[in-house]
């Protein structure tokens, strides 16, 4: 199975890049499967049901959030209507919606989506990740009730993300970082058949602090006090990724190449 996952959506500059995009790369690299992080698709905070009907309609399979999973208030409702739509598995009990969903994918198989935060440095204190998704591999098998699974682990220390990727190897097809929004360099397939990058990085423009126009971030830095809102950057974004291909019959990751596409950074792709 060919399966592609595009990091953080960031804002405006984002979400025309997926749109614009993200069908033709689903028909040139025979994408079977396509999963897009859109926690920061409306305005860098959090998701509207306008913005994820279109990205559902551009060709998303499913829409995974992250701890600004509802910002947008209207989200606790969408995303108990839109099953294409994940929150965290571990955001808080009772939250609505659901943190890992198995969809149909072309052939009638099946593919498992979960995602989870992490705890460490991250802006306040969630459940625990590892027995979250350690609960989910267990229930859904690599090349048996699955062919292939795919885990997004939305998290800010690269440790914890490198210690959830060994941590599923052998039981998911892929483990991707998103939240960072910076595209790191060491996508791998780990020795049990688990593709891996430590982070995707973002849809959006990089002429900015990750995704934000520089000038309020840079304030801060600089003197410490706020004047303005953060403003997501309005520039070409680029679209950056990871492409797995996997075995349908044993879930294995037989490839795992970065993709960058557009904007600033050097292009990559599978």
């Amino acid at each position: 199975m060919r399966l592609l996952f595009l990091g953080d959506v960031m804002g405006r500059a984002g979400r025309a890049a997926v749109i614009e995009r993200l069908a033709g790369l689903r028909a040139e690299w025979r994408i079977d499967f396509a999963v897009v992080n859109a926690e920061n698709a409306s305005g860098g905070m959090g998701l509207t049901a306008e913005h994820a009907r279109s990205l559902l309609a551009a060709g998303a399979d499913v829409l995974t959030l992250g701890d600004h999973a509802f910002d947008q208030k209207e989200m606790l409702r969408f995303v108990e209507e839109e099953p294409r739509v994940l929150r965290p598995l571990n955001i808080a009990r009772g939250a609505p919606g659901r943190g890992a969903r198995v969809f149909e994918a072309p052939g009638g198989r099946r593919v498992l989506v979960a995602q989870a935060l992490g705890q460490v440095f991250m802006r306040q204190p969630f459940d625990d990740p590892f027995s979250a998704l350690d609960a989910v591999l267990r229930a859904h098998p690599r090349g048996g009730l699955v062919q292939a699974s795919l885990i997004d682990f939305h998290a800010e220390a690269t440790s914890e993300k490198m210690g959830m990727g060994h941590f599923c190897d052998g039981r998911a097809s892929a483990v991707v970082g998103t939240h960072t929004h910076v595209p790191t360099a060491d996508a791998v397939v780990l020795p049990g058949g688990t593709a891996y990058q430590t982070d995707a990085g973002m849809c959006g423009d990089y002429d900015s602090v990750i995704g934000m126009q520089k000038e309020e971030p840079l304030r801060r830095f600089v003197t410490g006090l706020a004047r303005e809102r953060f403003a997501p950057a309005l520039g070409e974004a680029t679209l950056c990724g990871l492409f797995v291909e996997t075995d349908d019959r044993s879930g294995e990751a037989r490839r795992a190449v970065p993709v960058r596409l557009g904007g600033r950074l050097p292009e990559a792709r599978p």
